[in-house]
């Protein structure tokens, strides 16, 4: 999350704040801690898809990722396969140390504030080591940039802080439908087009502002309804003392009449303001 590794270089180029390394120890026995949600249930099934359809659909780094948010110890051994999941252009989680990589990286993850759809479960965001890796397989080579284990635990937060900045973003578009989704939206998937620059980023382009450094479409559940939104990531500079530099242009794809509606209203409401 996002939730995946986003550009590698400005990542590294972005990381020279000061944090403290983690110093919790995992539990004894690891045991797991699954908090039940009560009340309105916010992950309901879309009705066009079935079973099949719904247990597929958690990407392969989500499926056990709550063993290494409570056992961060437990790594596995097994040959991890090189497929390549479609629902969010992302392999299978990697936990093991790449070949002559220069320091051990942690494999502790974080949950993050994103319910998961389909699940009492939120997302959990990657490892230093599985960001790493999943850098390593973008093209980035550690051998040409100066970089240490800080700069990896500075990207994570950065990483991190991004996806939870978008998903309040998110949060603001879907109070317009409170009433019919009244218990609030949860993400189905979402996946990397840093290449694919939106047609809102060209046109401010061609006005002689900058284009994104990465972008990404989010789908959400909406209590049944799938609505994809578009995320434009833009240099903002320095990172700040709650590791955001990035500015975050979200907003809801130009797909369906609903979107269009919200997207005229907001733009009507901020004119008016």
């Amino acid at each position: 999350m996002g939730l995946s590794a986003s550009s590698p270089s400005v990542a590294v180029q972005s990381a020279n704040v000061s944090v403290h390394p983690q110093t919790a120890s995992p539990p004894s026995e690891c045991p797991m801690h699954e908090e039940k949600m009560e009340g309105c249930p916010m992950h309901m099934k879309s009705p066009t898809q079935g079973a099949e359809n719904q247990n597929n659909n958690v990407p392969a780094h989500q499926e056990r990722a709550y063993e290494y948010l409570e056992c961060p110890m437990k790594s596995s051994t097994s040959q991890m396969k090189d497929d390549i999941d479609p629902r969010n252009m992302m392999p299978p989680p990697n936990q093991m140390p790449s070949q002559n990589q220069p320091f051990p990286l942690s494999t502790i993850r974080e949950e993050s504030s994103i319910p998961r759809a389909h699940s009492e479960q939120k997302w959990i965001y990657p490892s230093e080591q599985m960001f790493w890796n999943a850098m390593l397989r973008k093209g980035w080579r550690w051998k040409d940039d100066d970089i240490n284990p800080k700069d990896m635990n500075n990207i994570i937060k950065i990483h991190n802080q991004n996806n939870e900045q978008a998903w309040k973003e998110i949060l603001k578009w879907e109070a317009l439908h409170a009433a019919e989704c009244p218990c609030g939206p949860s993400l189905i998937r979402f996946g990397g087009k840093a290449k694919e620059y939106s047609p809102r980023a060209r046109i401010r382009s061609l006005m002689g502002y900058e284009l994104p450094f990465d972008r990404h479409d989010w789908i959400i559940d909406r209590c049944g309804k799938e609505v994809r939104y578009v995320i434009d990531y833009y240099d903002g500079g320095e990172v700040d003392k709650n590791y955001q530099f990035t500015i975050l242009d979200v907003r809801p794809a130009f797909d369906s009449l609903s979107a269009v509606w919200d997207r005229m209203k907001i733009a009507w409401w901020r004119w008016t303001s």
